[in-house]
């Protein structure tokens, strides 16, 4: 067995534990493993080899599990499934140390809960921002240290406080009157962080409306923590998912700055500055630079900085594979007007697609060739297929639910003709898909999942 990850930041002790830990999860081919804490199965894949690009790698994988399906039976299975490539979570984390070194990511669960993912992120050193008792208890079963969690839910109900003090883990953030209340009675020796108002009006989902104290309630907050014996050990915003202004994160980072002279003022020592999450992968390395430096202008050396990004390590990891279950070819004035033709996949914005609905997210749509050929006929004009009818084709792709909001794409070209039965791929799929799909109309929202690992090399 051979393995190597090339440009490595990471110890060769850390690097020998996260081969262990990938290992572990990936059983011997065609094998099934199964848990309980997720919606879906988790099964293998074998690939790994030094001559294939990551791309290649998940291309490879799509493949191979497309055949046995078809093996199967040819008129193959009602679900979609995912091919997670485990080596993007480390090329992430270096993408992260380099460009906010000193700042410790605490992964948003909510993301994506998949456990084998999460696994390889606890290997890396990464802390956890839980929001639920159902997370805590996923993340506790990996054996994460509680003090490596973060309850990161402002408004908590009884039972999840005393869930998370017997549990042990007593970090913890607050922004009203009443949630100080009960941490009082349910975890009294609790380690608070002052959820302050932070918000970006540019961002995919604004949170600022539900959680978040403003300035002028601050003051008054921390007094209430201090006349109730509490300990308040820092500060924490979250501007919005999908943030994409930096100035939304300096204002932000200068008000807790006013929040942590308010704490010091009244007897608290807060040292923990939680800058959020909202992260967006195409415009990281612009906002890293502004976000340190409005950091290391507004805050002295000592104190700690963390984060809760959740889609900058889980988009990109996974890969979405879907099957063309029927089509609708266009007749009569439809037809002569030019209205594209429609095909229907066996998943929809019920399921994996939310974020159309959601966040306005544009899919991309890669239709996979026949069976066979490992290359994918990519939409929009590029590297044209042999298979079907040559030529420009136009298409709608829509849901398997009798609901016209299910519709994954309103217009998308192919230089290949589409049928019945064909695969169409989707890239950077693993931020809140399987974790928000529904059973709506009695579809299934169970998926299976193939991993491969492009940063090992490894003879089987």
């Amino acid at each position: 067995m051979l393995f190597q990850i090339q440009n490595s930041p990471f110890s060769p002790v850390l690097v020998d534990r996260l081969l262990s830990t990938i290992m572990a999860l990936l059983p011997a081919p065609h094998e099934t493993a199964t848990t309980t804490t997720l919606k879906h199965p988790h099964t293998t894949h074998p690939y790994r080899n030094r001559t294939h690009s990551p791309d290649e790698l998940v291309d490879l994988a799509i493949a191979s599990h497309i055949a046995r399906i078809l093996k199967r039976s040819r008129i193959g299975g009602d679900e979609s499934f995912f091919i997670a490539d485990l080596g993007q979570i480390l090329r992430q984390h270096r993408r992260w140390t380099l460009n906010m070194p000193g700042i410790r990511p605490y992964y948003a669960v909510k993301c994506n809960p998949d456990p084998p993912f999460l696994r390889v992120l606890s290997e890396l050193g990464t802390g956890f921002d839980c929001a639920s008792i159902a997370e805590l208890r996923l993340v506790l079963s990996l054996g994460v240290d509680p003090a490596r969690i973060l309850f990161a839910n402002p408004c908590k109900a009884p039972a999840a406080v005393s869930f998370a003090h017997e549990a042990g883990v007593l970090r913890t953030t607050f922004d009203n009157i009443d949630e100080l209340d009960t941490i009082k009675t349910y975890m009294p020796d609790a380690q608070l962080l002052l959820r302050i108002y932070a918000n970006d009006e540019s961002a995919f989902i604004c949170l600022s409306e539900k959680f978040g104290a403003p300035l002028d309630t601050t003051e008054e907050l921390l007094e209430r923590a201090w006349e109730l014996g509490l300990n308040v050990i820092g500060v924490s915003f979250h501007v919005g998912t999908g943030a994409t202004n930096p100035a939304s994160f300096c204002k932000a980072i200068k008000d807790a700055r006013t929040a942590f002279t308010q704490a010091t003022r009244i007897g608290f020592h807060p040292q923990i500055l939680d800058i959020g999450g909202g992260f967006q992968d195409d415009c990281f390395e612009t906002m890293a630079p502004v976000l340190r430096e409005a950091i290391r202008s507004e805050f002295p050396e000592g104190v700690t900085t963390i984060a809760e990004p959740g889609r900058f390590f889980a988009r990109s990891v996974y890969t979405l594979v879907c099957r063309v279950i029927s089509r609708r070819r266009q007749l009569g004035n439809a037809a002569v007007s030019g209205v594209p033709d429609m095909l229907y996949q066996n998943d929809g914005v019920y399921g994996n697609f939310m974020n159309v609905i959601m966040e306005k997210e544009v899919m991309v749509p890669y239709l996979v060739k026949k069976e066979g050929r490992n290359l994918l006929v990519k939409s929009k004009g590029e590297n044209p297929g042999k298979d079907g009818q040559a030529g420009s084709h136009r298409y709608s792709i829509w849901g398997p639910t009798c609901d016209s909001t299910d519709c994954v794409v309103r217009e998308v070209t192919f230089n290949s003709e589409v049928r019945v039965g064909d695969w169409l791929k989707y890239k950077n799929m693993g931020a809140y898909t399987s974790t928000t799909a529904t059973q709506f109309n009695g579809f299934s929202s169970t998926y299976d999942t193939f991993y491969v690992n492009s940063e090992s090399l490894i003879d089987f």
